[in-house]
């Protein structure tokens, strides 16, 4: 599957489906990033780890694995861009790959911060939601939290769409060994992902 790209092939086909029957990517994109889990036992063949996973550490807590970075469509939430790395690549590294360049509008986590250059590159009209950081030396006003707190409410939608992977169809660990065949399964996922909000569009369409 990975020697002909056909996860990649199959997203790409079922958005272009989308499209023709009306579910087409707007001008706003929610970016987010999600880890997905590796098993870290050496019982195997090599009787070592996956080599192509790494280890990250969010919050508190460190995982191993992957992790799937997507651009989602803010209306409806379709997934229009997915990039996957391993887990210890930094958030802000894939931007430029999840952008479809017609943006007007863009959110995302404050992981993001300090990419205004390349978001204006890639997507010169789009206007810059990236949530605000504040840091030991400098607290946010009570008007950047109020507007982090209006971008949130918006982000929060692309947490349906890893809801519906994770729990509909149980994507919560990687299904195979190194990161070109999971990235397969990660593209093969999102097609199907995308084919649960317009569920109801495409049934009006064939009514």
């Amino acid at each position: 599957m990975e020697r002909h790209n056909l996860g990649d092939e199959m997203f790409r086909l079922v958005n272009v489906y989308l499209a023709k029957n009306g579910l087409k990517v707007n001008r706003g994109t929610i970016l987010d990033v999600t880890i997905i889990d590796t098993p870290t036992s050496t019982k195997n063949k090599d009787n070592a780890r996956d080599p192509d996973m790494r280890q990250t550490r969010k919050g508190n807590q460190w995982y191993f694995g992957m992790k799937m970075h997507i651009g989602v469509d803010n209306q409806t939430k379709l997934i229009h861009s997915v990039a996957v790395t391993a887990a210890n690549v930094h958030d802000s590294q894939l931007l430029g790959d999840l952008l479809h360049g017609d943006e007007a509008h863009l959110w995302d986590d404050s992981a993001y911060t300090g990419q205004r250059k390349l978001l204006y590159e890639k997507a010169p009209n789009a206007k810059d939601f990236t949530q605000k950081k504040g840091g030991r030396y400098h607290k946010l006003t009570e008007a950047e939290q109020s507007a982090n707190r209006y971008k949130s409410k918006i982000r929060s939608r692309v947490e349906h769409v890893f809801g519906v992977m994770k729990r509909q169809f149980g994507f919560t660990k990687v299904r195979y060994r190194g990161l070109e065949k999971n990235a397969q399964c990660v593209f093969t996922k999102c097609a199907l992902v995308n084919l649960v909000p317009a569920k109801k569009t495409l049934l009006h369409a064939f009514l």
